[in-house]
């Protein structure tokens, strides 16, 4: 009656932690998003895998703790940290109703963090995440977030910056942080990190703003003190140099 929920990072399977590994190797059954599954499926032959498509979140997590309180270890897989926009959350929710289960997240790499080792170190100093998506959070309360950390000066790892169903979010975005942040300020995009396709830009937010992103796009924001150092994103500590 056991369920991990396990991060399994950005994609490359060399981005996976040794904890994770250990709790697929675990598990009788696998579960989780079809896109995350076929990441990991070669890995694991002869493990069960249960895979479900985009929006049944709610039912993949039942499933999962069906399968989990009928007696099977059981893993549930989600990108980058399970609990940073993951199923972690949901998983305790629904668990009340499964009181047999025991549950262990298994921390996982999020694309604030190997997005942020691409572009450089644009998250050295205090910052915050934000998902642009409005699926489940509303809009207006995505914007009075967006305000909150411009008028904190904070570095941004910005999330879902669009989709096809909202192509302008990220251009929306951009523009109520333009009312605090100048136009010179660094930023910068990551695309498919630990995929095929794997790429980054650094560029200023007047220019993020045309950006053309998508959901495999996270986005960055440098706050006034981050610099452009060798075309890298660098957001200073305040050491003291000799």
């Amino acid at each position: 009656m056991k369920l991990y929920v396990v991060g399994l990072g950005p994609g490359d399977q060399a981005d996976m932690t040794v904890r994770a590994l250990g709790a697929l190797a675990e598990s009788e059954l696998i579960v989780g998003y079809e896109g995350y599954i076929r990441l990991i499926q070669d890995r694991f032959p002869g493990k069960q895998f249960l895979s479900t498509p985009m929006r049944q979140e709610v039912d993949r997590c039942r499933t999962a703790l069906q399968e989990a309180a009928s007696g099977k270890t059981v893993s549930m897989v989600c990108s980058g940290d399970a609990g940073i926009y993951g199923m972690a959350g949901l998983l305790y929710q629904l668990a009340e109703e499964y009181p047999p289960v025991w549950i262990q997240v298994i921390p996982g790499i999020t694309a604030a963090c190997s997005g942020a080792a691409l572009l450089g170190a644009p998250l050295a100093n205090d910052f915050v995440t934000i998902s642009l998506s409005d699926l489940l959070t509303p809009w207006e309360t995505i914007e009075r977030r967006l305000r909150a950390a411009a008028a904190g000066d904070f570095c941004l790892a910005i999330y879902n910056p669009a989709s096809h169903g909202r192509p302008d979010t990220l251009q929306r975005a951009c523009d109520i942080l333009l009312e605090t942040y100048s136009p010179k300020t660094p930023a910068g995009v990551v695309q498919n990190v630990g995929r095929d396709g794997e790429g980054y830009l650094v560029m200023t937010l007047e220019e993020l703003r045309e950006f053309p992103a998508d959901m495999l796009t996270t986005a960055f924001v440098g706050n006034s003190t981050t610099q452009i150092i060798a075309g890298r994103m660098v957001t200073p500590r305040g050491y003291q140099r000799a």
